[in-house]
Protein backbone atom coordinates (compact mmCIF):
# COMPACT_ATOMS: atom_id res chain seq x y z
CA UNK A 1 0.00 0.00 0.00
CA UNK A 2 1.38 3.56 -1.05
CA UNK A 3 0.23 6.02 0.91
CA UNK A 4 2.35 9.24 -0.01
CA UNK A 5 3.23 13.00 1.04
CA UNK A 6 1.99 15.05 -1.35
CA UNK A 7 4.89 17.48 -2.93
CA UNK A 8 5.01 20.70 -0.61
CA UNK A 9 6.21 22.87 -3.38
CA UNK A 10 3.00 23.51 -4.36
CA UNK A 11 0.17 26.24 -5.20
CA UNK A 12 0.28 28.55 -2.52
CA UNK A 13 3.61 29.57 -2.69
CA UNK A 14 3.47 30.16 -6.93
CA UNK A 15 5.38 33.44 -7.39
CA UNK A 16 2.93 36.56 -7.25
CA UNK A 17 4.17 37.81 -10.46
CA UNK A 18 2.20 34.69 -11.65
CA UNK A 19 -0.87 35.17 -9.79
CA UNK A 20 -1.25 38.28 -11.84
CA UNK A 21 -0.06 37.67 -15.38
CA UNK A 22 -3.25 36.49 -16.43
CA UNK A 23 -3.80 37.92 -20.17
CA UNK A 24 -7.30 38.08 -21.49
CA UNK A 25 -6.30 37.51 -24.71
CA UNK A 26 -4.51 34.21 -24.53
CA UNK A 27 -7.52 33.05 -22.32
CA UNK A 28 -9.87 33.82 -25.20
CA UNK A 29 -7.20 32.42 -27.88
CA UNK A 30 -7.10 28.96 -25.87
CA UNK A 31 -11.06 29.19 -25.88
CA UNK A 32 -11.59 29.33 -29.24
CA UNK A 33 -9.30 26.69 -29.94
CA UNK A 34 -10.76 24.45 -27.33
CA UNK A 35 -14.69 24.85 -28.16
CA UNK A 36 -13.98 21.68 -30.96
CA UNK A 37 -11.00 19.64 -28.92
CA UNK A 38 -12.58 19.57 -25.68
CA UNK A 39 -13.53 16.20 -23.94
CA UNK A 40 -16.10 15.88 -21.00
CA UNK A 41 -15.33 13.49 -18.64
CA UNK A 42 -14.72 10.36 -19.56
CA UNK A 43 -18.35 8.57 -18.07
CA UNK A 44 -20.93 8.73 -20.71
CA UNK A 45 -23.67 7.67 -18.19
CA UNK A 46 -24.89 8.85 -15.34
CA UNK A 47 -23.20 6.32 -12.83
CA UNK A 48 -23.58 8.94 -9.83
CA UNK A 49 -26.33 8.34 -7.32
CA UNK A 50 -26.84 10.15 -4.00
CA UNK A 51 -27.96 7.18 -2.66
CA UNK A 52 -26.25 3.84 -4.23
CA UNK A 53 -27.48 0.56 -4.29
CA UNK A 54 -25.83 -1.88 -1.89
CA UNK A 55 -26.47 -5.58 -1.04
CA UNK A 56 -26.02 -5.42 3.00
CA UNK A 57 -26.98 -8.31 4.97
CA UNK A 58 -29.98 -8.64 7.05
CA UNK A 59 -28.55 -9.48 9.97
CA UNK A 60 -28.22 -7.33 13.19
CA UNK A 61 -26.13 -6.95 15.65
CA UNK A 62 -26.21 -4.21 18.29
CA UNK A 63 -22.29 -3.79 19.55
CA UNK A 64 -23.74 -3.82 23.29
CA UNK A 65 -24.46 -7.31 23.19
CA UNK A 66 -20.85 -7.87 22.26
CA UNK A 67 -19.71 -5.69 25.66
CA UNK A 68 -19.35 -2.28 23.94
CA UNK A 69 -19.99 0.66 27.28
CA UNK A 70 -19.71 3.50 25.14
CA UNK A 71 -18.96 5.32 28.67
CA UNK A 72 -16.12 7.46 27.18
CA UNK A 73 -13.53 5.40 29.19
CA UNK A 74 -13.69 1.69 28.29
CA UNK A 75 -11.98 0.78 25.07
CA UNK A 76 -15.16 -0.74 22.99
CA UNK A 77 -12.81 -1.41 19.99
CA UNK A 78 -12.86 -5.40 20.52
CA UNK A 79 -16.64 -5.35 21.28
CA UNK A 80 -17.38 -3.43 18.00
CA UNK A 81 -15.11 -5.90 15.97
CA UNK A 82 -16.39 -8.71 17.27
CA UNK A 83 -20.07 -7.48 16.18
CA UNK A 84 -18.61 -7.15 13.16
CA UNK A 85 -17.05 -11.10 12.81
CA UNK A 86 -20.34 -12.59 14.38
CA UNK A 87 -22.46 -11.58 10.93
CA UNK A 88 -22.63 -14.20 8.83
CA UNK A 89 -20.86 -14.24 5.79
CA UNK A 90 -24.23 -12.38 3.80
CA UNK A 91 -23.04 -9.70 6.22
CA UNK A 92 -25.75 -7.18 8.00
CA UNK A 93 -26.03 -4.38 10.03
CA UNK A 94 -23.87 -3.20 13.27
CA UNK A 95 -25.61 -1.01 15.19
CA UNK A 96 -23.92 1.72 17.36
CA UNK A 97 -26.51 3.27 20.11
CA UNK A 98 -25.82 6.65 21.76
CA UNK A 99 -22.68 6.67 23.70
CA UNK A 100 -18.96 7.80 23.33
CA UNK A 101 -16.81 4.58 22.21
CA UNK A 102 -13.18 4.67 22.98
CA UNK A 103 -11.65 2.85 19.83
CA UNK A 104 -7.99 2.15 19.65
CA UNK A 105 -7.27 3.44 15.95
CA UNK A 106 -3.53 1.29 16.19
CA UNK A 107 -6.03 -2.03 15.76
CA UNK A 108 -8.99 -0.32 13.92
CA UNK A 109 -12.43 -1.14 13.57
CA UNK A 110 -12.14 -3.18 10.01
CA UNK A 111 -15.27 -3.82 8.05
CA UNK A 112 -16.08 -7.11 6.02
CA UNK A 113 -18.13 -7.09 2.69
CA UNK A 114 -21.91 -6.22 2.68
CA UNK A 115 -21.96 -4.74 6.21
CA UNK A 116 -23.37 -1.32 7.45
CA UNK A 117 -21.68 0.08 10.45
CA UNK A 118 -25.18 2.09 11.81
CA UNK A 119 -24.14 4.58 14.58
CA UNK A 120 -26.86 6.41 16.75
CA UNK A 121 -27.01 10.53 15.37
CA UNK A 122 -25.82 10.76 19.29
CA UNK A 123 -23.21 7.95 19.05
CA UNK A 124 -19.07 9.08 18.56
CA UNK A 125 -16.09 6.87 18.31
CA UNK A 126 -13.11 8.52 19.43
CA UNK A 127 -9.21 7.82 19.06
CA UNK A 128 -7.77 6.19 22.41
CA UNK A 129 -4.62 9.27 22.22
CA UNK A 130 -1.65 7.37 20.79
CA UNK A 131 2.02 8.21 19.76
CA UNK A 132 1.61 6.52 16.19
CA UNK A 133 2.43 8.36 12.73
CA UNK A 134 -0.34 6.10 11.66
CA UNK A 135 -3.83 5.00 12.45
CA UNK A 136 -6.65 4.03 11.07
CA UNK A 137 -10.30 4.26 13.06
CA UNK A 138 -12.29 2.92 10.52
CA UNK A 139 -11.01 0.94 7.53
CA UNK A 140 -12.40 -0.33 4.64
CA UNK A 141 -9.91 -2.48 3.29
CA UNK A 142 -10.29 -5.19 -0.18
CA UNK A 143 -14.29 -5.14 0.67
CA UNK A 144 -17.19 -4.30 -1.14
CA UNK A 145 -20.84 -3.35 -0.51
CA UNK A 146 -20.35 -1.52 2.43
CA UNK A 147 -22.21 1.46 4.23
CA UNK A 148 -20.90 3.40 6.84
CA UNK A 149 -23.17 6.11 8.43
CA UNK A 150 -24.71 8.41 11.43
CA UNK A 151 -22.83 10.26 14.17
CA UNK A 152 -19.31 11.18 15.05
CA UNK A 153 -16.11 10.02 14.66
CA UNK A 154 -12.89 12.37 16.58
CA UNK A 155 -9.32 11.82 16.06
CA UNK A 156 -6.44 12.58 19.26
CA UNK A 157 -5.08 15.67 17.18
CA UNK A 158 -5.37 17.48 20.71
CA UNK A 159 -3.82 14.91 22.90
CA UNK A 160 -1.84 12.76 19.98
CA UNK A 161 1.39 11.84 21.67
CA UNK A 162 3.72 11.94 18.77
CA UNK A 163 5.34 14.75 16.94
CA UNK A 164 6.10 13.26 13.28
CA UNK A 165 3.86 11.71 10.59
CA UNK A 166 0.98 12.90 8.78
CA UNK A 167 -1.45 9.73 8.36
CA UNK A 168 -3.87 9.41 11.12
CA UNK A 169 -7.02 8.60 9.30
CA UNK A 170 -10.90 8.61 10.25
CA UNK A 171 -12.40 6.54 7.43
CA UNK A 172 -9.51 4.90 5.23
CA UNK A 173 -11.27 3.46 2.16
CA UNK A 174 -8.44 1.12 0.29
CA UNK A 175 -9.22 -1.26 -2.88
CA UNK A 176 -12.86 -1.43 -2.52
CA UNK A 177 -16.02 -0.93 -4.24
CA UNK A 178 -19.42 -0.03 -3.51
CA UNK A 179 -18.82 2.35 -0.24
CA UNK A 180 -21.31 4.53 0.87
CA UNK A 181 -20.57 7.18 3.90
CA UNK A 182 -22.79 9.29 4.56
CA UNK A 183 -24.46 11.58 7.07
CA UNK A 184 -21.40 11.04 9.56
CA UNK A 185 -18.80 14.15 10.45
CA UNK A 186 -15.27 13.31 11.08
CA UNK A 187 -13.19 16.09 12.95
CA UNK A 188 -9.77 16.27 14.58
CA UNK A 189 -7.63 13.48 13.15
CA UNK A 190 -4.00 13.70 13.04
CA UNK A 191 -4.31 13.30 9.28
CA UNK A 192 -7.54 12.86 7.12
CA UNK A 193 -10.78 12.70 8.01
CA UNK A 194 -11.46 10.46 5.09
CA UNK A 195 -9.14 8.85 2.67
CA UNK A 196 -10.10 6.92 -0.73
CA UNK A 197 -7.36 5.22 -2.61
CA UNK A 198 -5.31 2.01 -3.36
CA UNK A 199 -3.44 -1.09 -2.29
CA UNK A 200 -0.48 -1.69 -4.43
CA UNK A 201 2.71 -0.08 -6.09
CA UNK A 202 2.43 1.36 -9.68
CA UNK A 203 1.17 -0.71 -12.21
CA UNK A 204 0.14 -2.86 -10.10
CA UNK A 205 -2.27 -1.38 -7.52
CA UNK A 206 -5.75 -2.62 -6.80
CA UNK A 207 -8.42 1.47 -7.23
CA UNK A 208 -11.28 1.85 -5.16
CA UNK A 209 -14.35 2.24 -7.19
CA UNK A 210 -17.85 3.63 -7.04
CA UNK A 211 -17.94 5.52 -3.56
CA UNK A 212 -20.23 7.72 -2.84
CA UNK A 213 -19.69 10.45 0.29
CA UNK A 214 -22.91 12.44 0.93
CA UNK A 215 -23.89 14.45 3.65
CA UNK A 216 -20.73 14.33 5.26
CA UNK A 217 -18.70 16.78 7.45
CA UNK A 218 -15.35 16.97 7.43
CA UNK A 219 -13.23 19.37 9.81
CA UNK A 220 -10.47 20.64 11.18
CA UNK A 221 -8.34 17.85 10.50
CA UNK A 222 -4.94 18.06 10.55
CA UNK A 223 -3.98 17.19 6.72
CA UNK A 224 -6.91 17.17 4.41
CA UNK A 225 -10.25 17.03 5.24
CA UNK A 226 -10.45 14.25 2.30
CA UNK A 227 -6.84 12.73 0.20
CA UNK A 228 -8.34 11.13 -2.88
CA UNK A 229 -5.69 8.64 -5.07
CA UNK A 230 -6.36 6.09 -7.15
CA UNK A 231 -9.93 5.25 -7.80
CA UNK A 232 -12.89 5.52 -10.25
CA UNK A 233 -16.40 7.06 -9.81
CA UNK A 234 -16.03 8.89 -6.55
CA UNK A 235 -19.05 11.48 -6.49
CA UNK A 236 -18.77 13.56 -3.35
CA UNK A 237 -22.33 15.58 -2.88
CA UNK A 238 -23.79 18.00 -0.25
CA UNK A 239 -20.77 17.86 2.02
CA UNK A 240 -18.48 19.93 3.84
CA UNK A 241 -14.77 19.98 4.09
CA UNK A 242 -13.59 22.86 6.36
CA UNK A 243 -10.80 24.16 8.15
CA UNK A 244 -8.00 21.87 8.10
CA UNK A 245 -4.68 23.02 9.03
CA UNK A 246 -1.61 21.56 10.69
CA UNK A 247 0.84 20.18 8.52
CA UNK A 248 0.92 20.66 4.51
CA UNK A 249 -0.88 20.54 2.03
CA UNK A 250 -4.10 21.87 4.06
CA UNK A 251 -6.77 21.47 1.65
CA UNK A 252 -10.41 20.67 1.74
CA UNK A 253 -9.94 17.66 -0.82
CA UNK A 254 -6.88 16.28 -2.46
CA UNK A 255 -7.07 14.43 -5.48
CA UNK A 256 -3.76 13.14 -6.04
CA UNK A 257 -2.65 9.88 -6.88
CA UNK A 258 0.86 10.58 -7.82
CA UNK A 259 2.32 7.35 -9.65
CA UNK A 260 0.42 4.53 -7.89
CA UNK A 261 -2.44 5.01 -10.52
CA UNK A 262 -4.98 7.08 -11.90
CA UNK A 263 -7.99 8.33 -10.62
CA UNK A 264 -11.08 9.27 -12.94
CA UNK A 265 -14.18 10.46 -12.97
CA UNK A 266 -14.42 12.28 -9.58
CA UNK A 267 -17.23 14.11 -9.17
CA UNK A 268 -17.61 17.24 -6.60
CA UNK A 269 -21.54 18.48 -6.44
CA UNK A 270 -23.23 20.74 -4.13
CA UNK A 271 -19.86 20.71 -1.77
CA UNK A 272 -18.18 23.75 0.34
CA UNK A 273 -14.85 23.37 0.96
CA UNK A 274 -14.02 26.44 3.16
CA UNK A 275 -11.62 27.80 5.74
CA UNK A 276 -9.05 25.34 4.84
CA UNK A 277 -5.42 26.51 5.71
CA UNK A 278 -4.18 25.12 1.99
CA UNK A 279 -6.29 25.51 -1.11
CA UNK A 280 -10.09 24.53 -1.33
CA UNK A 281 -9.30 21.84 -3.73
CA UNK A 282 -6.25 20.66 -5.69
CA UNK A 283 -5.80 18.01 -8.28
CA UNK A 284 -2.85 16.95 -9.54
CA UNK A 285 -1.00 14.54 -12.19
CA UNK A 286 -2.68 11.27 -13.05
CA UNK A 287 -6.46 12.95 -12.93
CA UNK A 288 -9.12 12.76 -15.40
CA UNK A 289 -12.39 13.43 -15.74
CA UNK A 290 -13.16 15.81 -12.71
CA UNK A 291 -16.61 17.55 -12.52
CA UNK A 292 -16.62 20.37 -9.78
CA UNK A 293 -20.41 21.72 -10.11
CA UNK A 294 -22.60 24.21 -7.93
CA UNK A 295 -20.24 24.20 -5.02
CA UNK A 296 -19.38 26.62 -2.93
CA UNK A 297 -15.16 27.42 -2.57
CA UNK A 298 -14.48 30.20 0.04
CA UNK A 299 -12.04 31.99 2.17
CA UNK A 300 -9.37 29.12 2.06
CA UNK A 301 -5.75 31.00 2.13
CA UNK A 302 -4.44 29.34 -0.89
CA UNK A 303 -6.14 28.80 -3.92
CA UNK A 304 -9.91 28.05 -4.18
CA UNK A 305 -9.18 25.48 -6.81
CA UNK A 306 -5.74 24.40 -7.78
CA UNK A 307 -5.03 22.23 -10.79
CA UNK A 308 -1.48 20.88 -11.69
CA UNK A 309 -1.65 18.82 -14.48
CA UNK A 310 -5.37 16.96 -15.01
CA UNK A 311 -6.73 16.71 -17.91
CA UNK A 312 -10.88 16.25 -19.10
CA UNK A 313 -12.78 18.44 -16.32
CA UNK A 314 -15.56 20.72 -16.04
CA UNK A 315 -15.82 23.61 -13.13
CA UNK A 316 -19.58 24.90 -13.34
CA UNK A 317 -21.58 26.76 -11.74
CA UNK A 318 -20.14 27.36 -8.57
CA UNK A 319 -19.72 29.86 -6.08
CA UNK A 320 -16.05 30.83 -5.64
CA UNK A 321 -14.70 33.72 -3.41
CA UNK A 322 -12.55 35.36 -1.38
CA UNK A 323 -9.77 32.73 -1.34
CA UNK A 324 -6.15 33.93 -0.22
CA UNK A 325 -5.21 32.96 -4.30
CA UNK A 326 -6.72 33.25 -7.09
CA UNK A 327 -10.13 31.62 -7.19
CA UNK A 328 -8.78 28.98 -10.12
CA UNK A 329 -5.42 28.60 -10.75
CA UNK A 330 -4.77 26.68 -14.08
CA UNK A 331 -1.65 25.36 -13.86
CA UNK A 332 1.76 23.02 -15.27
CA UNK A 333 0.07 21.04 -18.51
CA UNK A 334 -3.39 21.08 -17.28
CA UNK A 335 -5.43 20.35 -20.66
CA UNK A 336 -9.13 20.10 -21.87
CA UNK A 337 -11.07 21.83 -19.17
CA UNK A 338 -14.36 23.76 -19.24
CA UNK A 339 -14.46 26.46 -16.91
CA UNK A 340 -18.20 28.21 -17.43
CA UNK A 341 -20.79 29.64 -15.55
CA UNK A 342 -18.88 30.20 -12.18
CA UNK A 343 -19.26 33.16 -10.14
CA UNK A 344 -15.86 34.12 -8.98
CA UNK A 345 -15.43 37.09 -7.09
CA UNK A 346 -13.01 38.96 -4.18
CA UNK A 347 -9.73 36.22 -4.80
CA UNK A 348 -6.41 37.22 -4.15
CA UNK A 349 -7.28 38.50 -0.47
CA UNK A 350 -3.77 37.35 0.77
CA UNK A 351 -2.70 40.11 -1.60
CA UNK A 352 -4.76 43.02 -0.35
CA UNK A 353 -5.02 42.07 3.36
CA UNK A 354 -1.27 42.27 3.07
CA UNK A 355 -1.63 46.18 2.01
CA UNK A 356 -4.23 47.11 4.58
CA UNK A 357 -7.00 46.98 2.57
CA UNK A 358 -10.50 45.53 2.34
CA UNK A 359 -10.90 42.10 0.16
CA UNK A 360 -14.04 43.33 -1.22
CA UNK A 361 -11.85 46.23 -3.25
CA UNK A 362 -12.54 46.66 -6.84
CA UNK A 363 -9.78 47.39 -8.48
CA UNK A 364 -8.87 47.53 -12.68
CA UNK A 365 -7.46 43.85 -12.13
CA UNK A 366 -11.08 42.91 -12.20
CA UNK A 367 -10.39 38.76 -13.40
CA UNK A 368 -6.84 38.74 -13.03
CA UNK A 369 -7.80 38.66 -9.38
CA UNK A 370 -9.95 35.57 -9.86
CA UNK A 371 -8.74 33.26 -12.54
CA UNK A 372 -5.04 32.29 -13.77
CA UNK A 373 -5.18 30.28 -16.95
CA UNK A 374 -0.67 29.20 -17.25
CA UNK A 375 0.24 29.45 -20.69
CA UNK A 376 1.61 25.83 -20.70
CA UNK A 377 -2.03 24.79 -20.11
CA UNK A 378 -3.99 24.08 -23.25
CA UNK A 379 -7.46 22.64 -24.10
CA UNK A 380 -9.25 25.53 -21.80
CA UNK A 381 -12.52 26.84 -22.62
CA UNK A 382 -13.76 29.70 -20.76
CA UNK A 383 -17.13 31.32 -20.87
CA UNK A 384 -20.06 32.59 -19.26
CA UNK A 385 -18.12 33.07 -15.38
CA UNK A 386 -18.84 36.46 -13.18
CA UNK A 387 -15.73 37.95 -12.18
CA UNK A 388 -14.88 41.01 -9.86
CA UNK A 389 -16.39 43.89 -10.56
Amino acid sequence: MIEQKTNHARSASLPAARIKTFRKPLLFALAALSLSATALPAAAADWWRTTPSLSIGSTTINVRDKGARGDGQHDDTAAIQAAINALPSSGGTVVIPSGIYMINAQSSISLRSHVRLQLASTAQLNVIPNGSERYYLIKAWKVNNVEITGGRIVGDRAKHRGSTGEWGYGINILASSKVYVHDIEASEFWGDGLYVGAIGSAGSAIASADVTINRVVSTGNRRQGLSITPADRVYVVNSTFSNTNGTKPEAGIDIEPQTQGNSTNIRIENTTLAGNQGNGLEVHDHVSGLVVKGSTIKSNKGFGIYTGSPSKGTISANTITVNGLDGVGITRTSHDFQITGNTMTYNSANYFLSRGLSVYTQGANGSTRDLQVASSAYNISVSGNKYTP
